[in-house]
């Protein structure tokens, strides 16, 4: 009887601990919902989302969030160049080609990797990437797209590379002894059995990767140059989403439409992740039934 009681505790306890996340998840959409929303009843959200100009605190003001939303595409689209190859790279390079000391030593370093700090990072790019870039192709600045991107880049690798690495990791080693029993040569097994075999998990850790970018505040605050200007190239200074709200929240006014323009930004913020989210799990989802139904 205390048994059966003692399980039924744990059972409410971890119940409650599982809700939780969706309890706060429900509690963040409302607030962005309650205090992005009331934007609308004076801008259209077609205004909103196509307008080229951003100027919240003019008289009157103007709240176009396409150059915001294009520097945020243009930063992320750059970094996943970066990060793709040097992650999935990575990746393969710990799983298949690194002996064991190897890859004890390099897996536990790309962990460590992941959890430094955003600012860090910013740092870095601030003092050693945005003066080289600057020399290489003789800017007025080295704030840019560019180095935005390519430290954005560096972040995300990690993320692509844990991710990209335990997917590889789980394919079987028959799928590998079989290729190179028929005649294919190591890198024909690479390229043909195991990165299609584990192809959702490292799309996965590649989305992971694009919503981990995207989200990114305090290093493209630091270098991206801060111009909220459409991007029409790498080389020029731009102005994401996520530096604009860190930016301009501190002097919006609490209830006035600067304010709410900056809740819904957050709101364009928050359904792309969760869109690049849902893919993900979507992915992993018709990967996990595959593998179900093969069995």
């Amino acid at each position: 009887m205390k048994q059966k009681i003692k399980e039924e505790i744990y059972r409410c306890i971890f119940a409650v601990l599982a809700f939780s996340s969706l309890v706060f998840l429900v509690g963040i959409t409302l607030t962005l919902l309650t205090q992005g929303l009331p934007l609308f009843r004076e801008v259209s959200f077609m205004n909103f989302l196509a307008g080229t100009d951003w100027y919240p605190t003019y008289d009157p003001p103007d709240f176009g969030a396409l150059p915001l939303i294009a520097s945020s595409a243009f930063v992320t689209l750059g970094a996943m160049f970066v990060c793709v190859p040097l992650g999935i790279g990575s990746a393969l390079y710990m799983n298949e080609i690194a002996g064991y000391r190897q890859k004890s030593f390099l897996k536990p370093l790309v962990e460590i990797l992941a959890g430094i700090p955003s600012v860090i990072y910013g740092f870095f790019g601030m003092v050693a990437v945005a003066p080289l870039i600057q020399r290489i192709f003789n800017l007025p600045t080295g704030l840019t797209a560019l180095t935005g991107s390519l430290v954005l880049g560096i972040m995300a690798t990690p993320t692509v590379a844990s991710l990209a690495e335990d997917a590889l990791s789980f394919v079987p080693n028959s799928f590998r002894e079989a290729s190179l029993a028929v005649g294919a040569n190591r890198w024909q097994t690479l390229v043909k059995v195991v990165m299609p075999s584990a192809g959702s998990g490292i799309s996965t850790a590649v989305i992971l990767g694009i919503s981990r970018a995207i989200g990114e505040t305090m290093t493209v605050l630091m270098v991206t140059g801060g111009s909220a200007v459409i991007p029409r190239s790498f080389f020029q200074p731009v102005r994401p989403m996520t530096s604009t709200i860190a930016s301009e929240m501190g002097e919006a006014v609490f209830g006035q439409l600067h304010y709410n323009s900056l809740f819904a930004l957050g709101l364009v913020l928050f359904f792309t992740t969760l869109f690049f989210n849902i893919i993900a799990e979507y992915i992993s989802s018709r990967y996990r039934l595959k593998l179900g139904m093969g069995r």
